[in-house]
């Protein structure tokens, strides 16, 4: 089988490795009344491929955000999808019982694919024995960045004020979260009064990771402007980089799909940048020694027309 040397070359010679994509692989899921379908994307070449656990935004499924994960799997990531409850594919209604508790199905989503990790690499031919289990990231945009930071070590906070239950998973060491929930003292009367879940903490949300917000993100959901989306690299501890897209709304240019009906600031650059960023950040979280982001990071801010800025602390 050819290995990542092959892979290297094909990259440097312009041509991205090809990628492999297998839907809907099936996990058993007692007590969620749907077993959950999860998509795999993978290189066909390379070895000690890292994985990335993605949570989509609402409404969407293991279908959208091919922008991401087509694009990270050619850079040699295990990209793991599933769909979400709440994902229009499925029709859950409104009064269906389980609707107040789908925030933590979605988590619950993210833990059982990696659980299942043996059954997801086994269904994609050719990936037996070529996944670096050690090297775990989870990523999400919009509720899908609420549900990975959750793996991150970010809480909801109860009624009370008190943050609930540690939700966070070990495996997980490095984290991308793209337009994710700010803080729940903000939240608008519409919000407040449908998704009162939506009430973070970061105090505990210590894992390493990357957020992405757009300077025209203005949301229903929230009270603030645009700044309420990068509450997640304010108020968290640790070794966090926020990277602020300049003119961007909610989709990032296009993040869940190009010509996607929610994508209202179609942008193939600044996709092009979410997509460059994220991947360097992610290998070089993961990956003790490796220097692509720093490099990357340089190159954006010495940009004569950066198409963002980033900050990192």
């Amino acid at each position: 089988m050819p290995d990542s040397t092959t892979a290297n070359a094909q990259q440097s010679a312009g041509a991205p490795p090809p990628v492999i994509s297998v839907r809907p692989v099936v996990l058993p899921a007692p007590g969620r009344g749907e077993d959950l379908h999860v998509r795999v994307s993978a290189p066909m070449t390379g070895g000690d491929l890292p994985v990335i656990v993605f949570s989509h935004g609402y409404g969407e499924s293991m279908n959208g955000y091919a922008p991401l994960a087509d694009f990270w799997a050619a850079q040699g990531f295990v990209v793991l999808q599933p769909t979400h409850l709440d994902s229009r594919t499925l029709g859950l209604p409104p009064e269906d019982p389980r609707t107040p508790r789908i925030w933590l199905y979605r988590i619950e989503d993210l833990t059982r694919a990696l659980d299942g990790l043996d059954t997801l690499e086994a269904a994609v031919p050719g990936l037996g024995g070529r996944v670096d289990r050690g090297r775990v990231a989870a990523a999400g945009h919009s509720w899908g960045a609420q549900t990975a930071g959750a793996l991150l070590g970010a809480r909801v906070l109860g009624p009370d004020g008190v943050p609930g239950e540690d939700l966070s998973d070990p495996r997980v060491t490095a984290g991308v979260l793209l337009a994710p929930t700010g803080l729940g003292d903000d939240l608008s009367p519409f919000a407040a009064e449908n998704f009162p879940f939506m009430r973070p903490s970061f105090a505990t949300m210590t894992t390493p990771a990357l957020i992405v917000a757009g300077d025209n993100d203005q949301s229903m959901l929230s009270t603030r402007g645009p700044d309420w989306f990068t509450d997640a690299y304010t108020h968290s501890p640790g070794s966090k980089s926020l990277l602020t897209l300049f003119e961007a709304e909610h989709s990032l240019g296009g993040v869940s799909g190009y010509g996607a009906a929610e994508t209202t600031d179609e942008s193939p650059a600044r996709v092009a940048l979410v997509q460059r960023l994220t991947s360097a950040f992610l290998r070089s979280a993961l990956t003790p020694g490796d220097t692509g982001w720093r490099a990357t990071a340089t190159e954006l801010e010495e940009h004569p027309s950066p198409l963002g800025k980033l900050l990192s602390r």
